[in-house]
């Protein structure tokens, strides 16, 4: 069971916003919770930090809707699974 997965995401600038994009995601089956942040912006994409949270995260729904919209999966930063989330140690993160 899918709880958290942090994804590095290559999204356009133009055409919908991150705004969106997070309603979108939100939708997803198992989705609780979305977070996005930009991290680097260029002339035609945006680099995404996409952080989803829930229980049971459809993580084929959630490729496909990315997708659809424009995005990239860049790479897999973490994930999450089974019946709680364990936090990293500080000292890996930072």
């Amino acid at each position: 069971m899918l709880r958290r997965l942090i994804l590095d995401v290559l999204f356009p600038v133009r055409g919908e916003s991150i705004v969106e994009l997070s309603m979108h995601l939100s939708r997803v089956e198992g989705v609780e919770a979305v977070n996005i942040t930009v991290k680097e912006v260029d002339v035609d994409t945006q680099n995404i930090l996409v952080v989803v949270e829930g229980e049971n995260i459809s993580f084929e729904e959630l490729k496909e809707v990315l997708e659809k919209h424009g995005g990239v999966i860049h790479s897999v930063d973490q994930v999450s699974a089974g019946s709680r989330i364990i936090e990293p140690p500080h000292y890996l993160i930072e």
